[in-house]
């Protein structure tokens, strides 16, 4: 209660810090986490992953992944947000694309900034998923698709 109470909102705050796009950042903060579930009695001398399990959270890098739950909520219609403002489907030119059939375009983004907003963060990823994740028929079996 005390990591999730005082340290975890702290890494959270920023999307800078939720979502750093330099690898040493993502590193850093990382260790942080690290040092911090140390801190905690009873946790010290337990490996990391173990010590993320008793206090049921995940790397940063795993809740990076997070997002392509709410990708999953706006390519299917779930929130109530223009698909056009985020993502533009690919249709492969005419072709068949491999994988499934959601597949997004990548945007090009004039500035390195624009490369960590979620619209251009998600799609590589979003692209990379397996069908049956993707064409899952409610959120809770994608998420547990997104798990496995």
């Amino acid at each position: 209660m005390l990591f999730n109470g005082y340290v975890r909102p702290h890494l959270e705050y920023f999307v800078q810090v939720w979502s750093p796009y330099l690898k040493k950042h993502i590193e850093c903060l990382e260790k942080v986490q690290r040092r911090a579930t140390k801190l905690l009695k009873g946790l010290k001398n337990k490996p990391y992953s173990e010590r993320l399990a008793v206090l049921h959270t995940s790397s940063l890098v795993k809740r990076r992944l997070r997002d392509l739950i709410q990708a999953y909520r706006i390519m299917n219609e779930i929130d109530k947000v223009d698909i056009g403002h985020f993502f533009e489907l690919d249709d492969g030119g005419g072709y068949d694309l491999r994988g499934h059939n959601l597949k997004v375009k990548v945007q090009r983004s004039r500035l390195q900034l624009q490369q960590g907003f979620f619209s251009q963060r998600v799609v590589c990823i979003w692209n990379r998923l397996l069908s049956f994740v993707v064409e899952a028929s409610s959120v809770n079996i994608f998420k547990k698709r997104l798990d496995d």
